[in-house]
């Protein structure tokens, strides 16, 4: 696309619940700090590997990729990652999300802060992408997103087969583009492209936020918009495969697994992963 520039300004969605973080009751040995924000839901926040979140450690790695701007879309009673945010040294402007109706509702909280030829990424703030696929995905200068390996996700990240059987599969075309996404996929072939919600899009993407229907669990799903923006829209997705693993903070077991990934990361922000 001729006439945008590569991304420099990623979105970041930290709006949700933490529903499971917070009613989960795995036996598991936390800190007072971690069992703090684990109980209100906080999971970007979760104090990790010498007291860095995993929020941090993403800034850090999105920063690394070349994206130097930042909007993280909280909801209206995250007045603790609005402080947290406020100690972080990056370029943060932060979003509110009025109501947790979904990742692609989340998104048009963030619309203000795009222009309307500007690319921007969009990622989960739960999740710890490695900065290698990031570049990639920068690189590309036009509407793309990443698809993991799943055979990577499991072998170089936190992430089990049983888990990633669970994620959404990404079927492609004969060009590499994004052609479908399948949620909660009947089964998983070991050669499978999974999303992990690493994109850069185009301002196109707030008409299709504002398109999409509920979904079964009642929310504004970003793929769903996504598809939309493919079928509807007509603007093409690249998939950009990646061979290469994702730190996700789904429970309170996930925090020690990840603390042991950073500890043998050797403080390189995850290395361990590229």
């Amino acid at each position: 696309m001729s006439d945008h520039e590569r991304a420099v300004k990623a979105v970041i969605l930290a709006g949700g619940l933490g529903k499971r973080m917070r009613s989960e009751a795995a036996d598991v040995s936390l800190t007072p700090a971690q069992k703090a924000a684990a109980d209100a839901g906080l999971k970007a926040i979760v104090p990790l590997a010498k007291g860095r979140s995993l929020l941090e450690l993403s800034l850090a790695n999105l920063n690394a990729a070349g994206f130097s701007k930042f909007v993280i879309v909280v909801g209206t009673q995250n007045e603790a990652i609005r402080e947290h945010c406020s100690g972080l040294e990056f370029d943060i402007d932060l979003a509110v999300q009025e109501k947790p109706l979904g990742t692609a509702n989340a998104l048009l909280a963030a619309e203000s802060f795009v222009s309307e030829k500007e690319l921007f990424g969009v990622f989960n703030s739960d999740d710890l992408y490695p900065a290698p696929p990031l570049r990639e995905l920068i690189a590309a200068a036009k509407p793309a997103m990443v698809a993991f390996e799943r055979n990577a996700l499991i072998e170089r990240g936190n992430i089990s087969a049983e888990r990633v059987a669970k994620f959404a599969t990404v079927e492609t075309d004969a060009n590499g583009d994004l052609k479908a996404i399948v949620e909660k996929p009947e089964s998983v072939d070991a050669d499978a492209l999974i999303s992990m919600n690493a994109w850069v899009f185009s301002p196109k993407i707030f008409a299709a936020c504002r398109a999409v229907t509920p979904s079964v669990r009642g929310e504004y799903e970003l793929t769903a918009a996504a598809e939309y923006l493919i079928e509807t829209i007509g603007e093409n997705i690249a998939a950009i495969p990646a061979k290469a693993g994702v730190l996700d903070l789904s429970s309170r077991a996930d925090i020690a697994g990840i603390d042991k990934f950073l500890a043998e990361a050797n403080d390189d922000v995850h290395s361990r992963t590229h």
